[in-house]
């Protein structure tokens, strides 16, 4: 990276961690702002940044006598980040400061030069003297919460969670198949390997752009976990299916990769229902897209029942922290509360649209037993009529994020 691209990196990813600290979320489309040609620098530092967050606050505090501006303090952990893997400091401590220039008529350069220029002076103690949490690069309360469900596992998940996520791919095979599809990435020069039933695993990540077929539609990005969900349900072919919360509408196409199916999309933001037909249109795909409330089905929607229901329910996000590493710090320990009370409306409203001998599979990308297991514990006691047909949890590591399935049967 030339050091003027480095400086410039530095003031947008400063930006942008700035406003998630402020409480805004990576999916409100900061990083899509910034011009193409920079995009991937940026978004690489602010993931980066992200993921590290913990471990980079804690040593920011001994060099900081009082909190400064907030884009100031997240340029420093910019420049503290990048420190850890850049072997020229006197670059990156140069155009972190160059980067301060432009930020509030550059009365902290002086500040943001003495703070980094301290940090190298200081690195090897201020490293020593990270504690345990520090190094977990996870809130302390989403470590116990780990802790508890997972004790023998819970170290891996939390290594895993702050490590860049593998880029997987779900093959289209209404166009395509794998071995094809890989022997295409193999003539791009893209090494790659199998992955579950139709999914391609990236050795190393690349612009969606640079894909085979993929403005064709033969390809899309999605984790191997999140393709187990239209596996699980399995609608039969001609049969009605309901995705309840559809958008960005990959599991919505992947269904109807599978077989020709009457599927109704549904999706509460309007914005969000764009981006499902969209998608839709790229990979030759058609359904019903329509606005609505998982939580409020619309009778006209509902008709006489759906054969077989999605249910991709609101949820923390834990299981794919390393994907969305501001989740991590946005959440707080009583939103998992919040989320059970949505899921359990919203599982309690959808049963009520489902045929008799029907299906619906409850998905969630989150870890936490109160959004998965316990949850569906509950239903099922409320539920005379709901059977468990199936129930997975997968936990993160290199290969996939982690999700969580139960499926659930009328016996109506």
């Amino acid at each position: 990276m030339p050091p003027n691209a480095l400086s410039f990196a530095f003031y947008h990813a400063a930006r942008i961690v700035a406003e998630v600290m402020a409480g805004q979320s990576l999916a409100e489309g900061s990083v899509g702002r910034v011009a193409a040609v920079a995009r991937p620098a940026v978004q690489d530092m602010v993931y980066g940044v992200l993921r590290a967050y913990g471990e980079g606050d804690a040593l920011l505090a001994p060099l900081l006598r009082n909190r400064p501006y907030p884009q100031i303090r997240a340029l420093l952990l910019c420049a503290v980040y990048r420190l850890a893997t850049w072997t020229d400091a006197h670059t990156v401590v140069d155009q972190a400061v160059e980067a301060a220039a432009k930020m509030e008529k550059g009365r902290y350069k002086g500040l943001v030069n003495a703070v980094l220029r301290n940090f190298l002076r200081r690195r090897e103690s201020l490293y020593a003297g990270l504690t345990a949490a520090d190094r977990w690069k996870h809130p302390a309360w989403w470590v116990e919460k780990l802790q508890t469900a997972y004790p023998d596992a819970w170290r891996d998940m939390v290594e895993v969670g702050n490590q860049p996520p593998p880029m997987s791919l779900r093959v289209n095979v209404r166009q395509t198949t794998v071995a094809d599809y890989l022997e295409a990435l193999q003539t791009a020069g893209m090494a790659a390997t199998a992955s579950g039933e139709c999914g391609v695993t990236l050795a190393q990540p690349v612009p969606v752009e640079r894909l085979p077929g993929f403005a064709e539609g033969k390809v899309s990005v999605q984790d191997i976990g999140a393709q187990r969900a239209a596996i699980l349900l399995a609608p039969a072919a001609g049969s009605r299916v309901l995705d309840a919360c559809a958008a960005p509408g990959g599991k919505t196409a992947h269904l109807l990769e599978r077989c020709d199916l009457d599927l109704t999309a549904q999706e509460l933001h309007p914005a969000r229902c764009q981006q499902i037909r969209h998608n839709l249109k790229r990979l030759r795909l058609s359904a019903r897209v329509l606005q609505g409330d998982a939580c409020r089905p619309d009778a006209k929607v509902i008709g006489e029942g759906f054969d077989a229901i999605l249910a991709d329910a609101p949820c923390s996000a834990s299981g794919v922290a390393r994907r969305l590493p501001d989740s991590k710090w946005l959440r707080r320990p009583e939103d998992i509360a919040r989320f059970a009370r949505q899921q359990a409306k919203m599982l309690k409203s959808l049963w009520t649209a489902l045929r008799p001998g029907g299906k619906l599979l409850y998905a969630t990308c989150s870890l936490f037993p109160e959004e998965n297991g316990e949850q569906i514990r509950r239903f099922l006691a409320q539920t005379p009529n709901a059977r468990l047909s199936g129930e997975e949890q997968w936990r993160p590591d290199a290969r996939h994020d982690g999700f969580y399935y139960a499926l659930m049967v009328s016996e109506d």
